[in-house]
């Protein structure tokens, strides 16, 4: 969260435009948080997008043409997205992703750690925390619930560091402790 992955994302898909190539640009329809029809940063920049559910509907609204193909959010579409990404690289388009590589417990948000795996080039982005100002790797859900995925804009959830993250116990797991002796 708060990192910078969408606005990376816009200004690669621009720089690609601006290169007479032609670009395609899909997201998760999950991701309804600034406009339907558009991915967009939190600082509002925006590029045009097709908002699908899946990720093989990429298959289907592929213009002949399309040289690169964006994907924002691409957690959402689970591990399916990986075959969807290989065969698009493998037909020889750039394929450009963006999205979280832990969930608000700090675990593996599938399906990055494969795609982060199959991928040419990988870039991380780093956040500020926002408790102390160190670079952070992680989203502090700030609302209550139960739900793996919560989505949503400034006010659901907080950049902050391994150090000041505070994770959440799954359902049913007994908290942990640490006893120190000496």
């Amino acid at each position: 969260m708060f990192s910078g992955k969408t606005e990376e994302l816009i200004r690669r898909i621009q720089r690609a435009v601006y290169g007479k190539q032609k670009v395609q640009v899909f997201k998760p329809r999950i991701d309804n948080r600034y406009d339907d029809s558009a991915v967009v940063s939190h600082s509002q920049q925006k590029v045009l997008s097709t908002a699908i559910e899946r990720a093989e509907e990429i298959f289907y609204r592929l213009a002949p043409d399309t040289q690169v193909v964006g994907i924002d959010e691409v957690q959402f579409f689970g591990s399916e997205v990986v075959a969807v990404v290989e065969a698009l690289a493998n037909k020889g388009l750039r394929v450009i992703c963006a999205g979280l590589d832990q969930d608000y417990q700090g675990r593996p948000f599938e399906p990055m750690p494969q795609l982060m795996a199959v991928s040419e080039y990988v870039t991380k982005e780093l956040a500020i925390c926002v408790v102390c100002g160190n670079p952070a790797n992680r989203s502090q859900r700030i609302v209550s619930s139960g739900e793996r995925v919560v989505v949503g804009a400034a006010g659901a959830y907080e950049p902050r560091c391994r150090k000041c993250h505070v994770a959440e116990p799954a359902e049913g797991t007994p908290p942990q402790t640490l006893e120190l002796f000496d």
